[in-house]
């Protein structure tokens, strides 16, 4: 592995060996859920713990932002005319709607990539209920998502019928329950998200509690994420998101506390990349965060940069995802390297059931910069 052009940017460039890949959830490995390795990143310095040892890392006064949103079970099998089909809901829009994916059924549990469409077309699901596709999201040619109608309330009918969204590195089927978080809150409506805020996963309540023992705030905010792309990576589509006014007033009241110095004040670390994009995209251009919520297209990058988040918890993520280009925003480009050289090294388990990756601030006045991207 090193710096060069294979990462989004030219920033950096590895392979995952499959080996890597977590296939079953920590609790199927012999452990508990905070018993994954955590990965910590202080600028270019680089620690190696185990998760439930997270409370040594933080101070009081530090305060963690979790994604509430639960995650559905979102996939359920269906038929286009004689064709199998596995249909993927994605988003809730506004009118009612969901934004859903045809998938071809593979081994096992696992599904391939299918054209969408077309526009009318009609998908065949359990107990007598069936979706219409109205109209693509984005251009029509080769679009993978849809907007479609179905004729009764789409989360009764993925609580009968559904089950996780599951990838193809995955050894078996789970439980919806080791989809979700200690965070996770139904939402009034229905929504959720298709895929887990998977950062979360590896808290307990008991690590909740010791946390807030030592003085670290929780501050709760919900961006639903839609599904992703397994063949391809690309930027996120637009995802449903609400800050609320106590979460927004906690940031900047921890931000204003400490002034400019950060060494010593409580930091601002979002808990997965879903929770940067919703609290990026209710912080202003004077990094003063707003009750928000909506639609957010925003895609964080070094270029933008970030405004209010000071650190990040998150999984491990592939040479390709768009994602990096918001770990790169946080941490800086060399940072980055180095975490993920020493994640290969020692064998760091990757997805959705593996380990974590801290990124904190390099606090240490006289340490190399690793924290900059020059642009």
């Amino acid at each position: 592995m090193g710096a060069g052009g294979g990462g989004p940017g030219g920033a950096v460039a590895w392979r995952v060996p499959a080996a890597l890949s977590a296939r079953v959830p920590a609790e199927q490995r012999g452990s508990g859920r905070d018993d994954v390795r955590l990965l910590v990143s202080r600028g270019c310095a680089v620690s190696h713990h185990a998760f439930r040892e997270l409370p040594g890392q933080l101070r009081a006064g530090d305060v963690l932002v979790v994604n509430t949103s639960m995650t559905l079970p979102a996939a359920v099998n269906g038929r286009v005319g004689g064709e199998r089909v596995v249909v993927h809901f994605s988003t809730r829009g506004e009118d009612g709607r969901w934004a859903v994916e045809l998938r071809a059924p593979g081994g096992p549990g696992v599904t391939g990539p299918r054209p969408g469409g077309p526009a009318g077309a009609v998908v065949r699901l359990p107990g007598g209920r069936a979706l219409v596709l109205e109209e693509p999201l984005g251009p029509s040619a080769g679009a993978r998502l849809w907007w479609a109608r179905a004729p009764e309330p789409v989360p009764e009918l993925l609580r009968r019928y559904g089950r996780p969204i599951r990838y193809g590195y995955t050894e078996r089927d789970q439980p919806l329950s080791a989809y979700r978080t200690v965070f996770a809150v139904p939402s009034p409506d229905g929504s959720g998200s298709a895929e887990m805020p998977s950062a979360a996963r590896p808290f307990t309540a008991a690590l909740v509690a010791e946390l807030v023992r030592r003085g670290v705030l929780f501050a709760p905010l919900s961006l639903h994420t839609g599904v992703a792309s397994a063949e391809v990576h690309e930027p996120p589509y637009p995802e449903r998101f609400a800050v609320p006014a106590a979460t927004a007033w906690l940031v900047n009241a921890v931000r204003a506390a400490r002034g400019g110095d950060r060494a010593s004040g409580g930091r601002v670390i979002a808990v997965g990349t879903t929770a940067v994009r919703a609290l990026e995209s209710a912080a202003g251009d004077d990094g003063v965060v707003r009750p928000a919520g909506g639609w957010t297209d925003l895609v964080v990058t070094p270029r933008r940069g970030v405004r209010a988040v000071d650190g990040l918890l998150t999984g491990l993520h592939e040479p390709q995802a768009s994602h990096l280009l918001m770990l790169e925003a946080v941490a800086g480009r060399e940072a980055l390297r180095h975490g993920y050289e020493a994640a290969l090294r020692e064998r760091y388990l990757w997805h959705e059931f593996g380990d974590v990756h801290l990124i904190l601030p390099d606090e240490e006045r006289n340490a190399p910069n690793c924290s900059s991207n020059e642009w």
